[in-house]
């Protein structure tokens, strides 16, 4: 189907904020170490506390009492009180401080109780058994919850340590001296051994290699890198050494660029990551609400002022929204990381999350699903095909003209010999000719078959009106008075593009393309990859119409360009994917960069967005279940069938409930983005 043009004319490491609310992270200034410490010294001081607690004892019947021993349950658990617990009361007091209850002040209110209620029954204040080892065990258990947490949380931002651990510590400059990284400034010259990381970005001014950039860009294949070409910082040379000028430092490199892209789209917020915000904030108030309505409902029962201060405990503690708040943002580092690993680079996570509904995916042809770059795409021969193109290669050989160099590079590509041409000269708007092998040879466009009157073979003849139709340039190689063969040249089709498609069209997707170039060209190349709609002759002005021509009926639609003359394209469409950007990050109207010009790496997204949200609504199903279910249990609504909730068993299934969510999010790391989905 063809459709006509329109016809309007320093890199910071933020933590991740996970489950909190605008104003505060929760975890602000925390980490694993600290929790792992807290916890181990806590659990330590929990066994006394545990021992020498009366109703322990009477549980088993003991009785290891002596002078004194009544007050041990109180002095442990004081010690844990501050030394476990403080960090939750400083969390709760920022949340306060915020207007943003959280977490933090369900866990604070549920252990100051405890602590006041115990403190005041130790010294006879009220009439009651104390919860020293109920308050010593529900704040052990809240710290390895939190340690867990806290592991598994910078555990998926692995893709910022990753990337970092790409740059060495130490650059060698050419004469052999030895200096850190940091001290590299532009215009240094380094020596870059084989099989060693290349420092900086730069251009290469002496030697050849190839370069292994699959760690930025998710391409496996290797780069050959020669004179003037420019190097990535963090790539690895391969067998050969180069002499690199240093061009950019510090945080004008590409791996600054996306580390800093990664570590604002860990920290960026989805549609569904908002809506877990604001279901854990209005939990904190069902929370307090349920333990309101447990007091009032077990006082109005007779119930002993104990029994009420359990469960309201048991409540405060069980309903903490710590599942509900990991549920996404756990899943997030995660996806982020394993889209780093990819070469896909989320500028905004939103773009991620809408990917796996686009119902269109709309290329730009040129730099896209073409190299941009004119490449030999067909050879028509009286006679073997790569020997006249080694012929062709030969007269071309001292020719700098974009026609001349696709030919020899065509021959290089498939490794021919070519043969020594003597006598080079060009002939103005026609062509040029070379001695080769004692015999005259030209290589030259029609007007050259012109002027030389030579003989042109009926299998050639055939091809020129197609390869005109087509948009594609020949190239005539003459030699004897006779037209020997038809080069034709077009801007080259990637190698991948055929199998993106059809990977796209088997996700059900509609795919489209857009092009400024000619009816012709644009059929030629539609139907090479198999796409049935494009658009011809669109002027970049217009690009962004031919994104509102597709969306008029509905669609969502995904525009992929090289961000060259794309911008508002790419701004228009509900998704904008900027692909063959390299290394260049600051693509502000792409919400998804891909590192490398592989157009495979749409499917990818898509396939992550798919599997993202998946884990997302698992997530977020088990933690809003989790609560449904128990924060009646906690209450004591099966009292009557004697079976109660104890606060700390109430922690432990709080803590149970965020490792769930935890581990599902880590399956997402199983997912293999290179493999068809099934």
């Amino acid at each position: 189907m063809q459709h006509e043009p329109a016809s309007h004319d320093n890199m910071p490491h933020n933590h991740m904020q996970h489950g909190e609310h605008e104003g505060h992270d929760k975890h602000a200034g925390h980490n694993p170490d600290m929790f792992k410490q807290k916890f181990w010294l806590s659990l330590l001081l929990a066994i006394p506390t545990l021992i020498f607690s009366h109703t322990v004892q009477g549980w088993f019947g003991l009785d290891w009492m002596f002078t004194g021993s009544e007050y041990i349950p109180a002095v442990f658990g004081i010690i844990i009180f501050f030394y476990g617990g403080l960090v939750f009361l400083k969390s709760a007091k920022a949340e306060l401080a915020d207007r943003q209850p959280g977490m933090m002040t369900l866990i604070s209110m549920a252990i100051t109780v405890a602590f006041g209620y115990s403190l005041a029954s130790t010294f006879k204040l009220v009439s009651g058994t104390d919860f020293w080892w109920e308050l010593a065990t529900l704040v052990t258990i809240m710290l390895l919850g939190h340690w867990l947490e806290m592991a598994s949380v910078m555990n998926a931002q692995g893709a910022l340590n990753e990337l970092a651990k790409l740059l060495p510590d130490e650059a060698e400059l050419v004469g052999g001296k030895k200096v850190p990284v940091a001290d590299l400034k532009v215009g240094n010259m380094v020596l870059v051994r084989p099989g060693s990381q290349i420092p900086v970005d730069g251009e290469v001014v002496k030697g050849e290699s190839d370069v292994n950039e699959s760690m930025l860009t998710g391409e496996s294949k290797p780069v050959k890198k020669t004179t003037k070409d420019d190097v990535i910082g963090g790539t690895i040379n391969g067998s050969g050494s180069l002499i690199v000028r240093v061009t950019k430092t510090s945080d004008q490199t590409a791996l600054a660029g996306i580390m800093k892209l990664v570590a604002e789209a860990q920290s960026s917020k989805s549609k569904t990551q908002i809506l877990a915000d604001k279901a854990a904030f209005y939990l904190t108030f069902v929370a307090l609400g349920a333990a309101l309505i447990t007091w009032i409902a077990w006082a109005l029962a007779g119930q002993s002022a104990g029994f009420i201060l359990e469960r309201i405990v048991t409540v405060l503690v069980i309903a903490c929204p710590h599942a509900l708040g990991l549920a996404i943002p756990l899943v997030t580092a995660i996806s982020t990381t394993l889209a780093a690993k990819n070469g896909l680079l989320i500028r905004q996570r939103p773009a991620l999350e809408a990917a796996r509904n686009v119902d269109v995916i709309l290329f730009d042809k040129t730099g896209t699903l073409t190299k941009g770059e004119q490449g030999v795409v067909d050879i028509v021969a009286d006679g073997d095909k790569k020997e006249l193109l080694a012929l062709a290669a030969a007269v071309e050989n001292e020719s700098e003209h974009p026609i001349a160099r696709a030919i020899i590079n065509s021959a290089k590509e498939q490794k021919l010999r070519v043969p020594q041409a003597t006598s080079f000269g060009s002939l103005a708007g026609r062509g040029a000719k070379a001695q080769v092998s004692g015999k005259t040879v030209y290589v030259g466009g029609p007007r050259l078959i012109e002027e030389l009157q030579a003989a042109v073979p009926e299998v050639i003849k055939q091809v020129e009106a197609q390869a005109s139709k087509e948009g594609k340039t020949v190239v005539y190689v003459i030699q004897g008075k006779t037209v020997r063969c038809a080069i034709m040249l077009a801007d080259v089709i990637r190698d991948e593009s055929k199998e993106a498609v059809a990977t796209l069209l088997s996700m059900g997707k509609r795919v489209a393309m857009l092009t400024g170039d000619s009816k012709g060209v644009a059929a030629w190349v539609a139907k090479e990859l198999g796409i049935k709609e494009y658009f011809a002759e669109v002027l970049p002005e217009h690009k962004a119409e031919t994104v509102k021509k597709l969306q008029a009926d509905g669609s969502r639609v995904a525009m992929v360009g090289d961000g060259v003359n794309d911008a508002p394209a790419l701004t228009q469409a509900n998704i904008g994917i900027a692909i063959g950007a390299g290394t260049d990050v600051a693509i502000e109207s792409a919400g998804i960069v891909l590192a490398s010009s592989d157009p495979r790496g749409v499917a990818k997204i898509v396939k992550l967005s798919k599997a993202t949200y998946r884990k997302m609504q698992q997530n977020l199903a088990w933690a809003t279940g989790y609560n449904a279910l128990a924060i009646p249990l906690a209450a004591g609504v099966t009292a009557a069938f004697g079976f109660v909730l104890s606060p700390a068993f109430g922690a432990m299934l709080m803590s149970i409930s965020t490792i769930v969510v935890a581990v599902n999010a880590q399956f997402l790391r199983k997912l293999q983005l290179s493999k068809e989905e099934n």
